[in-house]
């Protein structure tokens, strides 16, 4: 499973289980920790992420008013 993973994303399984360890104890409610956070996934994934989409990706966590479904998510950065 994980293998197929890898091989669709090009991201290493264990750079995933790392950021997500690294994640267990985040303060989300930081918009430091938020934005480190952001670049780090956007690092792993190889996908940039504006300063705009940030920003808008800051504000929704620090907030709490994090959408619960990808299409909500979707049409929140396409603003």
């Amino acid at each position: 499973m994980f293998g197929n993973l890898e091989k669709k994303t090009g991201v290493k399984m264990d750079d995933v289980m790392k950021l997500a360890q690294s994640l267990q104890n985040a303060n989300f409610q930081d918009e430091k920790t938020v934005r480190q956070v952001i670049q780090k996934v956007s690092k792993l994934a190889g996908k940039p992420v504006s300063k705009k989409k940030e920003d808008k990706l800051v504000k929704a966590i620090v907030s709490g008013n994090i959408p619960s479904d990808m299409s909500s998510i979707e049409k929140m950065l396409k603003k």
